[in-house]
């Protein structure tokens, strides 16, 4: 059993994570103000379901092939940095297009919780921030390390969910509130394929 004091800590631990800026709150960010709210919640949890893989990868070791194997790392960070320039490319590509003129709507829902998934698991710095950070609240003395880990990892998704989600609510707020003006729309897209190119060089040029 794992001690209350232990499980708040993490939990503010994980909440203060969640608030930091970087890659995965950003992609929701602008999603959200792109394509709605619903858009972003389907990142957040396909973003969710790649920190499914993390934790299973840190609580079987996995993961230490990253922090081990510099060709590993630089394999999944380049085809990360590569799927973000693609995204780049379709915003910039998108103009004034919405879900709602792409035709088949079920299809979009798939491929951004799609996204969400692909976002996570390409970027190697995830599995080597979950190898470093779940098991410094792990303590052989209480069980199974493998199942704290679990544990844990559930937790830190939670806690994603509850922040990205926030997070989806407010930019859907704001994307609405600019959906009828065409210009804004451009600009939004533009915006967004700026923040992927960023996030592409910014992965590209990563250590381990």
């Amino acid at each position: 059993m794992l001690p209350v004091e232990t499980i708040s800590i993490f939990l503010a631990a994980s909440i203060a994570l969640a608030l930091t800026p970087g890659p995965d709150n950003i992609f929701v960010l602008t999603q959200s103000a792109l394509h709605g709210r619903k858009a972003g919640i389907l990142i957040t949890l396909g973003l969710c379901t790649g920190l499914l893989v993390h934790t299973a990868a840190v609580s079987l070791g996995v993961s230490a092939i990253f922090q081990t194997s510099a060709l590993a790392f630089n394999i999944l960070k380049i085809a990360g940095a590569v799927y973000l320039l693609y995204l780049a490319f379709l915003a910039f590509r998108a103009g004034t297009a919405t879900l709602e003129q792409t035709g088949n709507e079920n299809l979009v829902w798939q491929r951004l919780y799609s996204r969400g998934i692909i976002m996570n698991l390409t970027n190697p710095k995830v599995a080597i921030f979950f190898l470093a950070f779940l098991p410094q609240f792990s303590d052989p003395s209480r069980g199974s390390i493998t199942t704290q880990m679990l544990i844990f990892g559930g937790l830190f998704i939670g806690s994603t969910i509850l922040v990205f989600g926030a997070v989806a609510w407010f930019a859907g707020f704001i994307g609405e509130r600019l959906k009828g003006s065409a210009k804004a729309q451009i600009i939004m897209n533009r915006i967004a394929g700026t923040v992927f190119a960023g996030l592409a060089l910014r992965l590209a040029v990563s250590e381990r």
